[in-house]
Order: structure tokens, then sequence, then C-alpha cells
């Protein structure tokens, strides 16, 4: 869950009741703390910060910190110590051990695999499906991992100790241990490592071990056996892409194709909608546009891998819905997940791009992505997808002394969180935080001539971090990203330009509605004249903007702002941060 950064939403002080609740659920959760043991977690005076995030995945995540230090996270209601707890209470959850060549493949994002599983002379903890537990290291009881077991302790021996054992959430030296003082665990020996090694000795590894750890980790690499015979039987029976199978399974194709042109026409769309879906996964969806919204994922996606000559319309297959379908894809075959990251909105989340039957799916030769009609008639226009808009900054010529030490030079570009982290880090490499009030940083040399006016040089000593910050992003060249679907990403200078909306008065009694800026989102400013001229039934005009190259100026007949706003917000789901002059649209009044 934290093997790559998490997006912080906010980072405020716990108040005094949610403080009571959180040692009241920490107490339900953790039967083992003592009184005292939840009084030293949650104290009552001192400073507990409440984290709330979303995981790379969209997940949101409640990040509970104390001294600096995440201690216990939460995820779907459910608590969970972090590392940095586990160090101090090595019992509180039921531990699995394994070998240390794993820790990398769990850092990694990872889970621990049965194989990989260290059976002690005692047996292993007593679980139940989706109970918390940890992950420690051969000869130290320090875990190193907190997750959640796939399975029973009953059906790992079923199983024959093979398959998923522990679903990984958080690991030592992951994105959430790298939130606080990086410290590494401390060195706890077991009880096993103690009778078999003597004076403190590490016990040596046979070779039959060794070759248990390399199973261990090449089952990390292997594809991950997530659908069941069942569910590949469905796949084979809606699939119209031929597969390359054995010889002697020619005929069994044969029939294959008699049957598919025995069915009716909902079979036919589940069949096409089935397909367009596992094409549009492996051949047009990145992992870097998750979350990604639902309707984008049809309209952008899936429209364009419908064979040529046919159409895809989803109310005439058996699932109706695209959320329907699209559960189905989860529940049944666990191939994608999706979830409502806002109120009525669901998003694509997740995708299993290891699953056998994404894997082995391969491109109908008949698709033609140009020739693709579009629905709801809006043929010829190009499928469009928002960019992703991030702020940057760029290192200025009088910053660059402050940014040497993490190689970067004049005109490197930084987001705002790694500029935070540069400066954090300098000021602790130089040993500057005022030693008699930590919310300060002493001034140096360097801090001098790169943050303060002339005017402030002799009486500027200290600074508070706040300030720190805001003055370091305040003398950059701020600029922002622009990243389109598989294209490279785009930076300039500057604020990004919005897409501007005005009402201009034309004669006595005549309003136009004029638009610019479209380009910046890429958008045809052509193509969008064209649809608002069918929309509201009015004449639209381009013309050149004065003074711009390459930009032009749509106009449209009448006071258009509530059209314009619908087609831009929900057609094109452009944000509302990036249009300006919707508040000018008419405001609707009972008639006298």
């Amino acid at each position: 869950m934290f093997a790559k950064p998490f997006r912080v939403k906010s980072n405020t002080a716990i108040k005094g009741s949610d403080r009571r609740k959180l040692k009241a659920d920490l107490s339900a959760a953790f039967p083992l703390l003592s009184a005292d043991e939840l009084s030293e977690l949650v104290p009552n005076k001192e400073e507990l910060n409440v984290l709330k995030s979303y995981a790379h995945k969209g997940d949101a995540v409640t990040v509970y910190v104390l001294h600096k230090n995440p201690v216990f996270f939460e995820v779907d209601k459910k608590l969970f110590p972090t590392v940095y707890v586990l160090w101090r209470y090595p019992a509180l959850l039921p531990a699995f051990k394994t070998w240390p060549p794993v820790l990398q493949k769990l850092t990694g994002g990872a889970d621990l695999m049965l194989p990989g599983v260290v059976v002690p002379s005692c047996g292993l903890p007593d679980v139940k499906q989706g109970d918390s537990c940890a992950v420690t290291l051969v000869n130290n009881r320090a875990p190193v991992a907190v997750g959640t077991a796939a399975v029973s302790t009953e059906q790992m021996h079923c199983l024959g100790m093979k398959g998923r054992g522990v679903c990984i959430l958080h690991t030592y030296m992951d994105y959430l241990w790298a939130f606080g003082d990086k410290s590494g665990p401390p060195s706890l020996p077991d009880a096993e490592s103690e009778a078999h090694g003597e004076n403190g000795e590490e016990c040596e590894i046979s070779d039959k071990e060794e070759e248990e750890v390399d199973k261990c980790v090449e089952e990390q690499h292997s594809p991950e056996e997530t659908v069941t015979d069942q569910a590949q039987s469905c796949f084979e029976e809606l699939s119209l892409v031929e597969q390359d199978e054995e010889k002697g399974e020619k005929n069994n194709e044969k029939e294959e194709e008699t049957q598919d042109e025995q069915k009716t026409p909902q079979e036919v769309m589940d069949a096409m909608l089935l397909q367009c879906f596992l094409h549009a996964l492996k051949s047009k969806v990145k992992k870097s546009e998750l979350p990604l919204l639902t309707s984008t994922f049809l309209r952008n996606h899936m429209f364009s891998c419908c064979p040529s000559g046919k159409q895809l319309d989803i109310k005439k297959s058996s699932y109706k819905k695209l959320s329907k379908f699209l559960q189905t894809m989860e529940q049944r075959y666990n191939i994608v997940r999706v979830k409502e990251l806002t109120k009525g909105v669901e998003s694509i989340v997740e995708v299993d791009w290891k699953n056998p039957e994404l894997r082995s799916f391969s491109f109908p030769e008949d698709t033609d992505v140009e020739s693709t009609p579009l629905p709801d008639g809006e043929e010829g226009e190009i499928p469009y997808h928002p960019p992703e808009i991030t702020t940057l900054y760029s290192v200025s010529a009088r910053l660059e002394p402050l940014f040497l030490n993490a190689n970067k030079r004049k005109g490197a570009t930084l987001h705002p969180a790694e500029v935070r982290s540069i400066v954090t880090e300098y000021v602790k490499d130089n040993e500057l935080v005022d030693e008699n009030n930590k919310n300060y940083v002493t001034i140096n040399p360097t801090l001098c001539d790169c943050l303060l006016e002339k005017s402030e040089y002799q009486e500027v000593v200290s600074l508070k971090w706040d300030d720190l910050f805001s003055r370091t992003l305040g003398r950059m060249q701020e600029c922002y990203q622009a990243v389109f679907p598989g294209q490279p990403p785009i930076v300039k200078k500057g604020h990004i330009e919005p897409i501007d909306i005005t009402v201009a008065s034309r004669g006595s009694n005549k309003k136009v509605t004029l638009m610019k800026n479209l380009e910046v989102y890429g958008l045809d400013p052509a193509v969008v004249a064209s649809v608002l001229q069918h929309r509201v039934q009015a004449s639209s005009v381009l013309q050149p903007v004065p003074g711009a190259k390459d930009k032009v100026l749509v106009q449209i007949q009448g006071n258009q702002i509530q059209q314009v706003g619908k087609l831009l917000l929900d057609h094109y789901q452009i944000p509302r941060k990036y249009i300006q002059g919707l508040e000018k649209a008419p405001k609707g009044g009972k008639k006298k």
C-alpha cells in the first residue's frame, strides 16, 4: 500500500473527543495493550496529529502521528500498528517468520507467499482470514511488515503451504516508514535462535533452506493465479478472440466457432464487451492513469477498441449498465478493482496486470481504431481525456546553493513536496534547528543569501519552518506540468491559463459567448464549436486571438455560458478551477 508515495490531504492536531475514541478503538482492537501502554501510545497532553491521505491506488488512509513518527494507520475503518509501534511491542500481533532476502520483495509491494514462510517448531500462529498479522525475519523478533492473513492457519495447512499467505499493507523501508525518523529495527533474538545459536552467533542457512528462499522469491515474480477454473471457462465462452491452442485442441476451436454463430444478439454483445474491455486494459490503459473514471475508460478506451463495422452498445448486453459489467469483472474474475472515490462517481483504482486471461489475450485483427463509430451520434469527434496538471517549481540561480547537496541545478523542476524535503534535509544536515525552540531554524550564510532581503541581513537570525518553506517557494520560478494520455509531459513556466469564457454585446441587444485557451487543454476549437452549435442550435464562428500565435477564439451566438459549462465540466471533464467565467451564467428568475 505504501510501496509508492502517498498523497497527503490534510495534517491536523487530533481533537480531545477523537483522542478518547482512538484510545477506545485501540483497546478493543489490541486487547494485549495495558492501560499504561495505551497512555504511552495515545498520551493525553502531548501533540498527536491526524493525517488524511490517499495511497497511490486511491485508498483513503488515516495515519496517526506521534513525535513525528506514524504509530497507527486506519484503512476501511480497521486500525493497524506501524513497524515503529511493533518494535516497541513485538508481541502485539501474531507473526509469520520468513527469510531476509524476502524483505526486499515485500518492500517492493509483493505479498508474502506461503512457500516463503518458515514454520517454527511450535507451529504457525492461529489466525483467521482477514486477521491483522506481522512478518518477522529469521533470528529477529522485530517485525518488518504488517498486513492481513490471506487465509486461515487451517487453510494454510490444507493448501500444502502454497499460495498467498499474508496480504502486505506496510513494511520497513516503505514510504510510510520514511515519513517517520527512518530508524532501523532493533535486534530481538527469538527463543529458537537462542536455542540453536551459541553466544548470540547467527545460525547458518543450509543449502536446502537457500533453495526455499529462491523458490519463494521466484513465486513473488510469477503471475498470481487469482481466477478460478470456473471463471476461466467463462472467459473462454465469452471471448471472440481465437487463442493459440495446442495442436490437439484444433477441433474444439471449430466447435466453439459454430457455437458463436448460434448466440443471441445479447450474448454477442456480452462477448464484444469483454473483448473491448480486455483489449483496452492491455493496450490503452497505463498504470500512471489510475485511478481512472469508469466513464472515461468506456468513452476513451473501450469504444476505440471496438471491431471495425460494429458498434459497442452496453444497453444491448445482459449487463445494461457499465457499473454492473465492471462489478462482474471485479467479483467474478478479479481483473479490476472499482471504488467510489467521490460520491456517485466510480473509478478503476487497480488493475491485476498479471491476470492469466489478460496476459494471454491477443489483439483481434479486425479492430480499426480510426473508423470506430462513437455513441450518441458524436461521429468524427476525437476521444478526449483531460490532462493531468501539476504545479512545479524551478530552481533559480539565487537558490542554487541551497539545492546543490540534492544535485539540483538551476532550471531543475521540483514538486512542492520535494522542495520541502530537500530544505528539511539541508537544515538537518547542517544542524540548523534551534536547540531552544525546534519550531525555528537558525539562518546560516547560505540561507541568508538565498532567502533574506538586504535589509534583513543584520536583523533576522532565525525563521519559522513555515516561513522558511514559503520564502523558498516564493523565490522559485513557478511552472506547471501537463500530461496528456500517451504523450510525454509538457512543462512550461508560469501559471496555466484557464479556459476564459466571456459574454460580449454586438449591436443594440445582441450578445455572443466567447471562449479562448481551449488549445492549452488539448481541445480542438473547431470540434468544440461544432458540438456547441448542434447543442444550442446557434451559429458559431472561429476567429484568431489578437496578439497570440496559434490560438483561436470560439464565438457562438447568445449567452450560452450554461451550455458551455455543461460541455466542459460534464463531457470533457475539465476541472472547474481551470474554467474562468462560469459565474456569468444567466440566473433563471420567476416570470411575472
